[in-house]
């Protein structure tokens, strides 16, 4: 459904958008980088609005977090959308294009939430829900207001600006960030953002609610022991405590790179586990 959006600015014709560290400057008609927030009669509007593509009970461990609520079922949902372009997307048909979905209202998700059996919650996830920010906010919000021993998880790529993250962190109680490469170019040539505004969100979160960050090792790319340990320095600085889950690559969508390395896997998550209490790895 179609609705007004948050965090935008006027700018004499066209429209700014800061919900994202982008900042958008949108022309009449046009739609920002995310796809789902456009510029109508000089109101910014996001078009994804309780659009559902994906609804799934999941094992937690699967967002993956492994350190809260551990061996509990909860509901997950997904839109369409998102603010990066990553080549190796894994879920590209729901964030790289506008996929069938079906508008559910705010109060029917949370009943659903409420009433789906051995649910401990909710997770946002499968495409990114910062761009999906306006019915998360509204879900997450309602949702603690009427039950509030149910989790909210946000499931993201970090790539938010900092004022509608404080807005909503009130209402998260974990967060699995995706922590893609320790370098900046890598962000742009392959995600089409930046690091450090991913960064600040780790610091930002990490101090609001619970934090897992997954950083997906593509071969080729970032599997190298120096950048692995970059990011468990970088996440030690951060808190210790911090779960880093290392996973597997195959390929997937535009980036045709084989497999990562099983032994390099290894070696990874022993690097990491210098600096950092509890490593993982995924997709072995």
């Amino acid at each position: 459904m179609k609705t007004e959006a948050l965090f935008y600015e006027k700018r004499k014709d066209k429209i700014h958008c800061y919900l994202c560290p982008h900042h958008c400057i949108i022309e009449k008609g046009q739609f920002g980088k995310c796809r789902v927030r456009t510029h109508e009669n000089d109101q910014l509007f996001t078009i994804n609005y309780g659009e559902i593509t994906s609804i799934s009970l999941d094992p937690i461990e699967k967002k993956p977090l492994h350190y809260f609520r551990s061996g509990t079922q909860i509901l997950s949902v997904g839109s369409f959308g998102c603010n990066f372009t990553c080549d190796f997307c894994q879920n590209y048909s729901v964030s790289q294009y506008k996929a069938k979905s079906d508008f559910v209202p705010k109060e029917n998700l949370v009943e659903t939430i409420i009433t789906t059996k051995e649910n401990t919650g909710i997770a946002f996830t499968y495409n990114e829900p910062s761009i999906w920010y306006e019915y998360v906010y509204d879900c997450a919000k309602l949702l603690k207001e009427t039950d509030p021993s149910k989790a909210v998880v946000i499931v993201s790529n970090g790539y938010i600006s900092e004022a509608p993250l404080k807005k909503l962190l009130p209402y998260v109680d974990a967060m699995n960030i995706d922590l893609k490469s320790f370098n900046a170019k890598y962000y742009k040539r392959l995600c089409g953002g930046s690091l450090n505004p991913v960064l600040k969100t780790i610091e930002i979160a990490a101090k609001a609610c619970h934090v897992e960050v997954t950083t997906l090792l593509v071969s080729g790319e970032n599997d190298t022991l120096e950048e692995v340990g970059e990011i468990a320095k970088f996440l030690n600085s951060v808190s210790y405590e911090i779960p880093l889950h290392l996973s597997r690559y195959f390929p997937r969508y535009k980036l045709e790179n084989p497999p990562t390395d099983l032994v390099f896997m290894k070696q990874a998550e022993d690097a990491a586990r210098k600096y950092l209490s509890k490593v993982s790895l995924g997709n072995i």
